[in-house]
């Protein structure tokens, strides 16, 4: 029997735009492509938000809807 270890990579981009209000927004990776974000994804406590041109790192996720962050 194998056993295959997920790991995870850490994508890398800067945030296009998140309406705080609406709770979503975008991520512009490095390769340009765009990724949507949820404030439910980001980590730490508090009033979760995230600022126009932040960098961020994030795992992606595909989904239904196409991809995301998580």
């Amino acid at each position: 029997m194998v056993y295959i270890k997920e790991e995870h990579v850490m994508a890398r981009g800067h945030v296009k735009w998140f309406n705080a209000n609406k709770g979503y927004g975008f991520i512009s990776q490095e390769n340009g492509e765009d990724i949507f974000v949820h404030y439910t994804a980001i980590g730490g406590s508090g009033f979760k938000t995230l600022e126009e041109g932040q960098l961020v790192e994030f795992e992606i996720q595909s989904g239904s809807k196409g991809t995301s962050s998580r």
